[in-house]
């Protein structure tokens, strides 16, 4: 597939659908187990959700997966950072590392890793990127 410089809405609307259905899904489990009261729930519950979260991060990106540099700048945005956080979790064995095109900054960043950092993205910390993630991809992408 060619680089993409655009997406429609209702490319960005689908993959914000499925996001969301996602994590209500998953808060709908979270509550259940919580609501349970079991100590071995809640531990499988607690063991699950960085692996959970750290696949949704990879399907999100794969949606959006040939977006163009030109557009995406090479700033430390959440498009950037998500692309980042997939590289790392992909091809560094779940540990952040940058790049030598993006100027990642920690700092500004959403997750605030630092290179170096286990990625083991939490039910809040994934919600926030894919957050930030649709507001600058719609921002750059969406014409």
């Amino acid at each position: 597939m060619l680089g993409r410089k655009n997406y429609s809405p209702e490319e960005v609307a689908g993959a914000e659908n499925v996001v969301k259905r996602q994590l209500t899904a998953y808060r709908k489990l979270a509550k259940a187990v919580d609501d349970a009261a079991d100590p071995k729930a809640a531990a499988a519950l607690e063991a699950l959700e960085p692996l959970l979260f750290n696949n949704m991060a990879l399907a999100l990106d794969r949606y959006f997966v040939h977006r163009l540099r030109m557009t995406t700048g090479k700033d430390g945005n959440p498009v950037n950072e998500l692309e980042l956080v997939s590289d790392s979790l992909m091809n560094n064995d779940g540990v952040l590392r940058g790049n030598n095109v993006i100027k990642y900054v920690p700092e500004q960043s959403v997750l605030k890793l630092e290179p170096g950092d286990r990625i083991e993205l939490s039910a809040a910390q994934f919600d926030r990127l894919a957050k930030a993630f649709f507001a600058d991809l719609e921002a750059k992408f969406v014409k």
